[in-house]
């Protein structure tokens, strides 16, 4: 491989690994916690770790230093440091006997201290041994395998890299967590930590080869990296993947919410928007923020609309629907399945009816008074039909306003509408006639 080539690519993981770090960093001002600097710590370390690794970061560091091997020592202590970090994670977050405190602590302290002991016998046997020759960043295993202390050097890093990777993909395996993010880091930790001692299997042989005076096998030790790189990006992903898919399903969610946001503020009442109407939403900056404030806007608009609720479209909707279960035709037409909607379907379909219904005799009230913005109670009172779903718990509001968005331009809802419209007018036509004769 071309050193154009491995620049290429250590520089790509260094740039993930740093864009990482920031996004930890950020994370960490808004919720400081020992996991949170652990983490950022660790991307940063990891970044710098593939700037060094790359030939020209390589060369860089001798040339300053004026020793060309100088850059294994960092690169090798970052390595050992980062995936030790993240075996100690895992350590904590998966105690074999959560009910003794106590024993976790001891054990994490116990393989900190293995780690430690082992970063002091490699800085001590690389400053000892007698390092010369150019460096070729790639082929140091094999290069110097034939000195005694680098020997030591490479058996402890490789003996700690088994040991933390197999120790972290066992005690992923057997992990039972509750927290979604954890569990979603530990299984990825796992997958990673497999591939990561992939670099373990072509570099063992190949520097035992070399030590002997064989270097048949120098090929395969550099191929070790490519695994080291795989194993990286599976971690990488462990650690910020389900942030991100948290972030791309708020980004949905705003775009799924918008237009029952638009039934029911700014087809409501202007007051209710925070922001102007006319703009959209940000779904790249403070997404979160602004998923909150749909939702606070929608119940609001909710409420507004309260005293234009009808219990017709529901009773409608439900009389559609029960039909279609019995009628093929009928839910061919409204895209029903033959057990017709869930029960959280059917709420989130008769939510979207009477809200809809609610904001058309809002619109029609405003019309007969000239465009009045805050129209009078209708004759018959308040009503006490309430919008299906008002008990909901401020933890489910996000997935509940979700499934009426979604239901707003169902068929079933349409049908409704259509059908609650055509007797309204009905009656109207017959009232009419009653008050002419």
């Amino acid at each position: 491989m071309s050193e154009i080539l491995v620049n290429a690519a250590y520089f790509l993981m260094a740039a993930m690994f740093f864009a990482v770090g920031c996004w930890k960093g950020l994370a960490f001002t808004r919720e400081p916690t020992v996991t949170l600097a652990l983490m950022t710590v660790n991307f940063f370390i990891g970044g710098a770790v593939y700037v060094f690794a790359s030939p020209v970061g390589y060369q860089w560091l001798g040339a300053v230093f004026g020793q060309p091997w100088i850059a294994t020592l960092p690169i090798y202590i970052g390595i050992l440091v980062c995936y030790g970090k993240m075996h100690l994670l895992t350590l904590l977050w998966t105690p074999t006997h959560p009910e003794i405190p106590g024993r976790t602590m001891r054990t994490v302290t116990a393989w900190a201290l293995a780690y430690c002991a082992s970063l002091v016998v490699m800085i001590w046997t690389f400053f000892a041994a007698d390092l010369e020759g150019p460096a070729d960043p790639l082929r140091f295993n094999t290069e110097l395998a034939d000195q005694p202390l680098i020997l030591v050097f490479l058996a402890v890093f490789l003996v700690m890299l088994t040991s933390g990777t197999l120790n972290t993909w066992l005690r992923s395996r057997k992990a039972e967590v509750r927290n979604e993010k954890i569990a979603h880091a530990l299984r990825w930790f796992g997958r990673s930590m497999v591939v990561t001692f992939g670099y373990v299997l072509c570099s063992g042989p190949a520097i035992l080869a070399a030590s002997a005076g064989y270097h048949q096998l120098d090929s395969v030790g550099v191929m070790g990296a490519s695994f080291g790189m795989l194993g990286c990006v599976g971690t990488c992903y462990g650690l910020s993947g389900a942030a991100i898919s948290a972030w791309l399903r708020e980004r949905r969610d705003i775009a799924v919410l918008q237009p029952l946001w638009d039934q029911v503020v700014v087809e409501v009442d202007d007051q209710l928007s925070f922001s102007s109407h006319q703009a959209r939403p940000n779904r790249f900056i403070n997404i979160r923020w602004t998923l909150h404030r749909r939702i606070i806007e929608i119940l609001d608009g909710i409420r507004a609309l309260r005293k234009w609720i009808s219990d017709e479209p529901a009773q409608m909707l439900m009389a559609v629907h029960r039909q279609s279960l019995t009628d093929e035709a009928s839910r061919e037409r409204l895209g029903l399945a033959r057990t017709g909607l869930s029960p959280q379907e059917l709420e989130a379909a008769v939510t979207a009816a009477v809200l809809r219904y609610a904001v058309g005799q809002l619109k029609a009230s405003q019309g007969q008074q000239g465009g009045a913005a805050s129209p009078s109670l209708p004759e018959s009172g308040r009503p006490t039909f309430e919008v299906p779903g008002t008990s909901t718990a401020a933890s489910q509001e996000r997935q509940r306003l979700v499934r009426v968005a979604r239901a707003l331009n169902h068929p079933l809802v349409e049908e409704s509408l259509r059908l609650v419209t055509a007797d309204g007018n009905a009656d109207q036509t017959r009232q009419q006639v009653a008050s002419a004769a």
